[in-house]
């Protein structure tokens, strides 16, 4: 039993991937799902195909490694956060489609949380904002939406959690309703201080206790599968949200360090220790991981649309067939053209949080064309990072603080992009040996769990360095686009 199998549910497809005793990939299996937009700001996904996608790749994973179910030690878990589902506690069957973390019908709810003067206590106990990003609003959402279903929740007939939640329901056979609390400090009903529900917002927001799951550490105990699943019961024994577990995976255990992920969206992470900041820019207080009953809090600032904007190419647009034409195409673009593309499809996140800005793309000419939208969509990716990054300088100003980015995800394989990056913000980006963080984040908390893996000294120490991206631009250049991408921003907000 030397095998580790790391489930990755994320916001466009499930994958499994097979770790084996040195925490190299034996075996990959991956499903995309259908996204649903029932209308503009809002996205939902079919929890069936959250549901059968796991199943099936974790199937595909275990054959294509030429393992067997026996041979797994166990299983870690890490998954799209704040992503809403709600289920009847008997039957398991959902009685609405997830609401996606990118969704905003909640808006309008969040503005009346702001008006009526609850905001502040909401990001006193959870850290949080206010907004439609978080799965506080979300249930309230469902409950009011769906006929009986507030009778029901009141009646203890109804479960609430976020994808691992309603993964380990599943998997347990129902018998074990948890998470995690990574996952719970991204609910808005969390209190990340004292460490428990908060009764207060969830009376406020019309949520029973009852619908909420057992809060545990990261590596945990989260029960074992149902032996018909796979084959054999498996131990479930590490849990994170996909933002933190990248965290884990990038072996940012100390205060300062700081870490981005580029995936849909685009998650920076900067670890605090055991120091909740509460910012004054705008960013999210949460907890990076907990273990032993321990949180270790950090920084987090969330951009909505990162790898997005490049799909956003090829299916909105059509200009590329493949993701891997962006970067050629960037480099073809016309020096002589500055194009700011602000990809505020749903929104603006951090430090802006605004819900109601829409995308925009401003310097166009007749001469723009394929190649220059290609750059300003890499570029958008970059300049966002920058925004966090100045904010987080900003609250965090200890004396540890570090100015290297560590960087993972699907766009961090790009070496234009890391190189801009670089660039615009004017300091070392790190991209790693195994750009599988998040999946290795949760690898390695079953692992150690379980006994396969080394302890968190022992992890850390194996972080490889794949290459280092030092920044070339000159100063001044490197302000003026940024000038420029701050007045295209300002020119975006639907608040301005």
């Amino acid at each position: 039993m030397t095998y580790i199998l790391a489930i990755d549910q994320g916001t466009t497809s499930s994958r499994a991937i097979i770790f084996d005793a040195d925490m190299r990939i034996k075996a990959t299996a991956q499903k995309e799902f259908l996204q649903h937009f029932p209308q503009s700001g809002w996205v939902e996904h079919d929890p069936g195909d959250i549901w059968s996608s796991v199943v099936s790749t974790c199937r595909a994973a275990i054959e294509k490694a030429g393992i067997t179910a026996g041979d797994v030690a166990a299983i870690g878990i890490t998954n799209q956060r704040e992503t809403t589902l709600v289920w009847d506690r008997k039957t398991g069957a959902p009685i609405h489609n997830a609401i996606v973390w990118q969704d905003r019908r909640t808006a309008r709810f969040c503005e009346d949380l702001r008006r009526d003067g609850f905001a502040p206590e909401i990001t006193y106990r959870t850290g949080l904002l206010a907004d439609p990003y978080f799965s506080g609003t979300k249930v309230h959402y469902i409950l009011n939406a769906v006929p009986g279903a507030q009778a029901r929740a009141a009646a203890g007939e109804l479960l609430f959690g976020t994808v691992d939640s309603y993964l380990i329901w599943h998997l347990t056979g129902g018998k074990v309703h948890a998470t995690d609390a990574t996952n719970a400090a991204r609910t808005m009903l969390y209190d990340i201080r004292k460490g428990r529900w908060s009764t207060t917002i969830c009376q406020r927001l019309g949520i029973p206790l009852s619908m909420l799951p057992d809060v545990r550490d990261c590596a945990a105990d989260y029960g074992t599968t149902h032996p018909d699943l796979f084959g054999a019961p498996l131990p479930i024994l590490g849990v994170a949200g996909d933002q933190q577990a990248a965290t884990i995976g990038q072996a940012c255990f100390a205060p300062g360090m700081l870490k981005s992920t580029y995936g849909t969206g685009c998650f920076a992470l900067l670890n605090t220790g055991d120091t909740l900041v509460e910012s004054r820019n705008r960013l999210l207080g949460t907890i990076a991981y907990q273990f032993d009953g321990k949180p270790t809090y950090a920084l987090e600032g969330s951009i909505f649309v990162a790898g997005a904007v490049v799909q956003w190419l090829r299916d909105g647009l059509g200009i590329i067939g493949d993701a891997k034409e962006t970067q050629p195409l960037a480099q073809a673009a016309d020096p002589g053209q500055e194009l700011y593309m602000v990809p505020a499809f749903t929104g603006l996140g951090a430090p802006y949080w605004d819900p109601g800005a829409r995308g925009a793309i401003y310097g166009l000419t007749r001469n723009s064309g394929p190649a220059e939208f290609a750059r300003a969509a890499l570029e958008s990716v970059g300049f966002q990072t920058r925004d966090l990054l100045e904010a987080m300088k900003n609250d965090w100003q200890a004396s540890d603080a570090n100015d290297v980015l560590r960087v993972d995800g699907g766009m961090s394989a790009s070496d234009w992009s890391m190189q801009f990056l670089s660039d615009i913000i004017g300091a070392p980006v790190d991209r790693p040996h195994l750009l599988e963080t998040t999946a290795l984040g949760v690898a390695w908390l079953a692992g150690m769990k379980s006994g396969v893996y080394p302890d968190q000294a022992g992890f850390a120490a194996r972080w490889a360095l794949d290459r280092r991206f030092e920044p070339h631009m000159e100063s001044a250049t490197r302000d003026r686009r940024y000038a420029g991408w701050k007045d295209a921003v300002a020119r975006t907000l639907s608040t301005r």
